[in-house]
């Protein structure tokens, strides 16, 4: 079976992208992704403001505080070296992370500062990184937002960080969006390479006994995987001209093949890692090529997208409510 595929130019042996998570945050648990066999590793994100709020932490750490009071400047300075050296060893482990790694290694961040995009975008570059994931999360928690300008923010974003590097860049999305083909469409013209569907965010629960927000809910279940391939049908059959990618919700082989029969090109993994065992890639990869010889296939491309070609978009990935249908 040939199970290599492309991804925004880059090769992959398989399809298997272990996602931006504290399992990338580490070299030991990067190597162990790199020995089960993954096809890619997205690192873990760098977060522009972490990264000051430990930098603020450290200022304040055991000093005479009244000093930063009479000279601000002072601070600023300071703040400003403390940044720096965070931002440094994010640096220095893309550095060690792509000396060890044979296959493609992929940087994450995500900023909030206009400036944050480009710089952290072009030093990232400079270390080593093959790709960048950019997670861009801008929510609409209050009314004074208005929709385009969230979107043109999105777009904005991307423009500019293209400007500043020549690997290929990708948008890690969220499916908060009046229109999510128009926006996609929109990345895409504005420098897109890839799009990621879709970004977990944070999914607060209540517990009912202590009436307490609870945070433990961040892994995912196979049914999730269901929003991605319902998207990523959607922009295949529109032809966006960039490289698609499933997250959130594939555990296994089988929720591989789907998404490659929509039209990904990879799909990223997160969750089953936690719970089976990084020792599942190898498992996803055989159960994978398993699948594909008992149906014939002997590539990715022999049946990447055959689903759509079986049953036509409108009928399958575009109804919005179920209807009931008169047989007589």
């Amino acid at each position: 079976m040939n199970i290599t595929t492309t991804y925004m130019g880059l090769e992959l042996k398989n399809p298997l992208i272990v996602s931006s998570s504290r399992l990338t945050g580490d070299l030991k648990t990067v190597t162990q992704c790199l020995e089960a066999g993954a096809g890619a590793i997205v690192l873990k994100s760098l977060f522009e403001e972490q990264i000051r709020m430990v930098s603020e932490s450290k200022l304040w750490e055991g000093k005479d505080t009244d000093i930063y009071f009479w000279f601000p400047e002072a601070k600023e300075q300071m703040m400003n070296l403390a940044f720096e050296a965070n931002l440094d060893n994010y640096l220095d482990f893309v550095n060690m992370v792509k000396k060890e790694s044979d296959v493609p290694v992929i940087s994450s961040i995500n900023c909030v500062s206009e400036e944050g995009w480009p710089k952290f975008a072009t030093a990232i570059q400079e270390a080593g990184a093959d790709a960048l994931e950019l997670n861009i999360a801008i929510f609409p928690f209050n009314d004074s937002q208005e929709c385009k300008r969230i979107e043109d923010t999105y777009v904005d974003i991307v423009k500019e960080v293209k400007k500043h590097v020549t690997i290929p860049v990708s948008v890690k999305l969220g499916y908060y969006f009046t229109n999510l083909c128009l926006v996609a469409k929109r990345l895409v013209d504005a420098g897109a390479d890839g799009l990621v569907f879709f970004n977990r965010y944070f999914r607060p629960d209540i517990d009912t006994e202590t009436l307490e927000v609870i945070t433990d809910n961040y892994l995912s279940s196979p049914v999730e995987s269901l929003v991605s391939m319902r998207w990523i049908a959607l922009m295949t059959g529109n032809k966006l001209g960039a490289d698609l990618v499933a997250s959130t919700g594939v555990h296994d082989a089988l929720g591989v093949a789907k998404q490659i029969l929509v039209g990904a090109r990879a799909v990223q993994l997160c969750t089953t890692l936690y719970l089976n065992g990084i020792e599942v890639i190898p498992t996803i990869e055989q159960g994978l090529m398993r699948w594909m010889e008992d149906h014939g296939f002997e590539s990715l491309d022999d049946f990447r997208g055959l689903s759509l070609e079986k049953q036509t978009t409108d009928a399958s990935f575009e109804r919005v409510q179920y209807m009931k249908r008169d047989y007589e």
